[in-house]
């Protein structure tokens, strides 16, 4: 799984390579609108970020997964309160 600073870093990259071409070619109102889209599309993705650290289980419980100690329907149950605990916080 991809960590969280190389997706924020690629999403900033690609933002990064518009800006600049539309900087060169004088595109101020280009130029706004890629700025607020990469402020949006950020916070979006940290949202989408954070939810995906709620729903993956630490790493002792993966290993207990594994060795059959917890069974597969509490780990369903345990993400489902996580994100319920997540939409609370709204």
């Amino acid at each position: 799984m991809r960590s969280r600073s190389r997706i924020v870093s690629s999403l900033e990259s690609a933002y990064r390579e518009a800006f600049d071409r539309a900087r060169e070619s004088g595109d101020r109102e280009a130029m706004a609108g890629l700025d607020f889209e990469f402020q949006k599309d950020q916070l979006e993705l940290e949202v989408l970020l954070d939810i995906r650290e709620l729903l993956i289980p630490p790493e002792e419980p993966v290993a207990l997964e594994k060795a059959s100690l917890i069974d597969e329907g509490s780990a369903l149950v345990e993400k489902a309160q996580a994100l319920r605990r997540l939409t609370r916080l709204r």
